[in-house]
């Protein structure tokens, strides 16, 4: 055999054995793809993605889109061949395992935590969308969840409106943590709470409840890597009671980052007159009470998903700015907004056509 053919032979059967070891070689590696994109205005499922009942709406053209990202799943064991091809690739992106699952967690332990993220993030979308229009909106402290095996467990449940602790009134969630912390492990803490089924009765009666109830725990020693104080085994966060009924149908999606089209959406359809123009507008971001954008992940995929299903702006959080715009799709105007005060003013120039005043992202 001539040598150059065997050269060729030996160098082809090197290559058909490096890419056969890398089909089994596994790496730490997870995929980011983009994942559907819904406009908020719209129908998903045959059925309307915003529901409004009880307070009067107008009909909104153009599209607000939400949008998603997909992920490999906690237990899929990605070989070499794939994480190069994904690191080639212009419409993936390849991220270490465990920043999409710190810490061992499980395809299930990810998937509740997405779907509380998800649940929260309507919430805040409504309180902020409905403060824009002056609505009043009641809002008070709760026990979010109870830490299994914790002082806690069995004397406070999820639901449980905190009114008070040791006697002085509880304004927002963050009080709890300091007004607990002032004390020294094993020591007593009182709540003063209404429970969470008399709270659930009095919201059905659209009646306010009033009985309180005086729980005495006593605190234990943290455990996690901060500086060693006391606790007693729950998390706090907020709950709200709305003048009319706002339902989100949206069903498999899951984390906090579709609040900003959500609340953007809401506010359309409460509003005579058109936000985009009839404009394709998509975007991200979450949001919370008071109407602060915050930032979010997988951005890249995301504008990617958006401009190809068509849209022409893009709504990003100020703080995914720099990294949005290293990559922008091309026809995609990247908007920077911090609030939801900063969304609505780029509506306006954009349904204005004053696009030349809109707060453009830039890569640093």
């Amino acid at each position: 055999m001539p040598r150059r053919t065997a050269t060729m032979l030996a160098s082809t059967l090197m290559l058909i054995a490096l890419l056969c070891a890398g089909v089994f070689i596994p790496v730490p590696y997870s995929e980011m793809s983009p994942g559907p994109t819904v406009n908020t205005l719209g129908d998903h499922d045959g059925e309307p993605v915003l529901q409004i009942s009880g307070r009067k709406t107008y009909a909104a053209s153009g599209h607000l889109n939400m949008t998603t990202v997909r992920v490999t799943s906690a237990d899929y064991k990605m070989n070499l061949v794939e994480a190069v091809y994904g690191w080639l690739a212009h419409d993936s992106k390849i991220v270490p395992h465990n920043t999409l699952y710190p810490d061992g967690k499980t395809e299930e332990q990810s998937t509740q935590e997405n779907a509380e993220e998800f649940s929260q993030s309507q919430e805040s979308a409504k309180v902020a969308a409905l403060k824009e229009l002056d609505v009043p909106v009641k809002t008070w402290v709760i026990v979010s969840t109870v830490v299994k095996d914790s002082p806690a467990e069995g004397k406070l449940h999820a639901g449980d409106v905190i009114k008070a602790v040791d006697g002085t009134t509880v304004k927002q969630p963050t009080d709890v943590a300091k007004l607990v912390t002032k004390h020294k492990p094993g020591q007593d803490v009182v709540f003063t709470i209404i429970p969470a089924k008399e709270q659930a009765a009095a919201e059905k009666k659209n009646t306010t409840a009033t009985k309180t109830q005086n729980i005495t725990i006593t605190t234990t020693t943290s455990d996690d890597s901060g500086a060693k104080r006391a606790i007693v085994g729950i998390s706090a966060g907020t709950d709200h009671t709305f003048p009319f009924t706002i339902d989100i149908k949206l069903a498999d999606v899951g984390g906090p980052s579709a609040g900003l089209m959500f609340s953007l959406g809401i506010y359309d359809k409460l509003t005579p007159g058109d936000l985009t123009g009839g404009k394709f507008v998509a975007g991200t971001g979450t949001i919370d009470d008071k109407g602060k954008v915050g930032p979010i992940g997988g951005i890249e995929m995301k504008t990617v998903g958006a401009r190809g299903k068509g849209a022409q702006y893009f709504l990003t959080p100020a703080e995914n700015c720099a990294a949005a715009a290293k990559d922008t799709p091309s026809g995609l105007t990247l908007v920077k907004v911090n609030t939801i005060d900063d969304a609505l003013g780029a509506l306006k120039d954009i349904r204005t056509g004053k696009t030349s005043d809109l707060p453009k992202c830039t890569a640093k």
